[in-house]
């Protein structure tokens, strides 16, 4: 097998159709976290019929029609989010506190000095964080104690010629081949093919037993860090209008943008002095489109009913990659290799899931509401294509498959003690669209490029409070505090299995994720 020292493809910026995106890439640039004002945080984002908030255009923009006055809103926030790992009973801690600009906006109000009829129309322009990917995480323990991430590369090159994996003066592999991941174990030497086979392969962790067998070296440590950066903003243009004060209608034309970035290093430790290192990093930015219809109808002075629909989001997406894997083994006489994934990018589309929303509020004279909004989307309905706008068949056959509806539920109340001061709560509980085979990894997960580490989710909660004081009929302040849940599974390989048996198993680690945040809106009526 020919080898040398260092490998790298120049770091060229080549374009590369074949790290085409995953289910689960999709699932993770379609999810929105709580975020709006501090009123609309405090009582969980549920403002579907209640209106009269700026955040209801990112949801339902009938809730502009609310208005009786124009309005100018920012918002500003602290982030804290700490990360626990448990893999193998060995926990591991980690944290990031960051400050954010979560929204600014302005609504107009146009009265028509009508009776009935439209009584008055509301514009307004906004921008909005939806969701925040800010995070780093560590494990560390021997979380897959039988088997190395070698392992799973290996398999997972069964079938390719090793003659098409090297790396060769005038031949680049990664141009050529579909499985990065593959081609860098191969060429960074932490895979070889078997002396009786072009296309079968085994880890180079390991010595032959003498009788013409296989033993791998004992894994003595796992370590694993991710660092997480991005968020999805959205930028949005609404209308509303009220009609003889029974019946508001709402539009919004919104823009989103996604920028999310990547990184994570992966190291195993075997006896003696062997060890292997792999690094990611992935940069996804790019820009969407979709549009928010809505209507509140106010049946009773006290009740208002609400629904929602939010369109897809078609994005137009670019993703930047690169890697780098080192091998240090007794299997090599010079000791090991290091190899480098050329830095490429990959063009292509995303249509995200649409959203229905059905809310209710009740207003409990001057003193107080509350209010509930019940979210329904369909993950099935989320779609990947190439640049060219052609299907990613493999990848929407597994969402198809793996993905449904989910729900989300969000209340909120709040008490006038004052004229002037008000308190709030809320809470939002977000579901999980997954199917049993990603929940209980009863299938291979295909993960794409060269980064096989995934999470699978479980479950979010919000819980919140709050509390606004108006200083004057004009000038206001808002204020919110957010405690977020997330717990997920965290495979740092994806098992594999072979008509239904399973051949290379990975066991997950625990991941929760708690988050503190404190939003502050400053606003002014006029």
């Amino acid at each position: 097998m020919k080898k040398i020292m260092l490998i790298t493809s120049a770091l060229l910026l080549a374009s590369s159709a074949v790290f085409s995106q995953g289910q689960l890439d999709a699932y993770k640039l379609s999810q929105t976290d709580l975020f709006g004002t501090a009123r609309y945080l405090s009582m969980g984002g549920a403002f579907g019929a209640l209106g009269g908030d700026v955040s209801v255009m990112s949801a339902n923009p009938a809730g502009l029609a609310v208005y009786r006055s124009s309005e100018a809103v920012a918002t500003l926030s602290i982030n804290s989010a700490s990360a626990e790992s448990n893999w193998a009973n060995i926990k591991t801690d980690g944290s990031r506190t960051r400050v954010y600009f979560d929204n600014i906006a302005y609504v107009g109000y146009f009265p028509t000095a009508n009776d009935e009829g439209i009584v008055g129309w509301n514009v307004g322009f906004s921008y909005n964080r939806l969701k925040n990917f800010n995070r780093t995480y560590s494990l560390r323990g021997v979380g897959n104690p039988d088997y190395s991430m070698t392992d799973y590369m290996a398999e997972r090159a069964f079938g390719l010629d090793y003659n098409d994996l090297q790396s060769e003066d005038n031949y680049d592999p990664y141009r050529a081949q579909d499985d990065w991941l593959s081609v860098l174990g191969y060429n960074s030497g932490l895979i070889d093919h078997m002396s009786n086979s072009n296309t079968e392969y085994t880890s180079t962790f390991g010595r032959n037993d003498g009788t013409g067998g296989w033993v791998p070296y004992q894994l003595t440590a796992t370590e694993l860090d991710v660092t997480e950066r991005g968020a999805i903003d959205q930028y949005n243009i609404a209308f509303g209008v009220n009609i003889s004060d029974l019946v508001m209608l709402g539009a919004t034309v919104a823009i989103t943008d996604i920028n999310y970035h990547y990184s994570s290093y992966y190291a195993e430790d075997f006896e003696g002095s062997n060890y292997m290192e792999l690094e990611n990093w992935l940069d996804t930015d790019g820009t969407g489109y979709g549009f928010n219809l809505g209507a509140i109808v106010r049946p009773a002075d006290f009740l208002r009913l609400g629904v929602a629909y939010n369109s897809p989001t078609w994005y137009k997406l670019t993703d930047t990659y690169s890697a780098t894997a080192v091998s240090h083994t007794d299997y090599w006489v010079d000791g090991g290799y290091v190899a480098d994934s050329p830095r490429a990018f990959s063009d292509y589309e995303f249509r995200s899931p649409d959203r229905w929303i059905f809310s209710a509020a009740a207003i409990l004279g001057q003193t107080a509401l509350i209010s509930v909004d019940y979210e329904l989307t369909n993950y099935k309905r989320m779609k990947m294509y190439n640049e060219n706008g052609i299907e990613n068949t493999n990848t929407n056959s597994d969402i198809s498959r793996n993905f449904g509806n989910a729900g989300t539920l969000r209340i909120g109340a709040e008490v006038k003690v004052t004229p002037q001061f008000a308190v709030r709560a809320g809470a939002a509980w977000i579901g999980n669209p997954m199917k049993d085979a990603l929940k209980n990894a009863t299938e291979e997960v295909k993960t794409v490029g060269t980064i096989p580490h995934y999470t699978i989710e479980n479950s979010i909660s919000n819980y919140t409070i709050g509390l606004g004081y108006r200083f004057t009929p004009s000038f206001y302040m808002d204020l919110a505090c957010i405690l977020k849940s997330q717990k997920e599974d965290f495979y740092s390989f994806s098992k594999i299995y072979d008509n239904g048996q399973l051949i290379t198993d990975s066991n997950s680690a625990t991941l929760k994720t708690n988050t503190t945040r404190v939003a502050l809106t400053l606003g002014c009526k006029f």
